[in-house]
């Protein structure tokens, strides 16, 4: 079923979401083209979507997915421009590349790991196995400072405000998606313990609250 896939790739184009489409479609792993629309998972950084296309795969698909794209991606290395901006990197700078993978594309993450090699700085594959490991592990970290949200969830569930069941569902029961496919919360077991109480304060005051209101502006009180 779809809920079980979740986002592999995102693309600013259809053509390009369609071409690994296609390449996973080769190498029969089962895929879903998207629309990129805002999930629940979000968090309150005030990031925002920017692409619109996303190909959705199952988790347990991530590591061969990454395989046969890391080798696709490796036939066009060679067609770079010479001004292409990694060139002039220092080795500090790739290295930075190759560890923060998640937030390059594949097509750099590959070519760090060329100009590198090229340079005499070759990494085996049991050390990129080892840095993506370490990164894992800082990605799993829970969220930091969701304090002034936790704070601002309160306020607005006594005030009777629906944004507090907003607030509070979303510290409670949001997740984020690592590199390998894992799914895990986002935020620390406190603050999901605060998220949960906001969002149960909510769904009892909001409808109260809301009911009030409409009692108070048609004049119920009055009569």
């Amino acid at each position: 079923m779809i809920e079980n896939f979740i986002a592999f790739r995102t693309f600013p184009t259809l053509n390009q979401a369609k071409e690994l489409e296609a390449l996973l479609n080769k190498n029969n792993i089962k895929n879903v083209l998207a629309d990129n629309i805002a999930p629940v998972d979000i968090t309150f950084s005030g990031s925002t979507v920017k692409n619109q296309y996303e190909i959705q795969i199952y988790s347990a698909d991530f590591e061969k997915a990454e395989t046969i794209l890391e080798k696709e991606i490796e036939n066009t290395l060679d067609q770079i421009d010479d001004d292409y901006y990694l060139l002039s990197f220092t080795n500090e700078e790739l290295y930075e590349v190759i560890l923060n993978s998640d937030e390059w594309n594949i097509f750099d993450y590959k070519l760090a790991q060329k100009i590198l090699a090229n340079r005499g700085k070759t990494m085996d594959t049991e050390m990129l196995a080892t840095l993506k490991n370490e990164r894992l592990k800082i990605l799993s970290k829970p969220e930091e400072n969701q304090k002034p949200w936790i704070i601002a969830g309160y306020l607005f569930a006594f005030l009777g405000g629906g944004i507090g069941i907003i607030i509070g569902y979303s510290l409670w029961k949001s997740k984020k998606t690592l590199p390998n496919g894992d799914r895990i919360y986002s935020y620390s077991i406190e603050d999901r313990k605060n998220g949960k109480r906001i969002f149960l304060i909510s769904i009892i005051i909001f409808p109260l609250a809301l009911i009030l209101k409409i009692l108070s502006n048609t004049g119920a009180f009055n009569s």
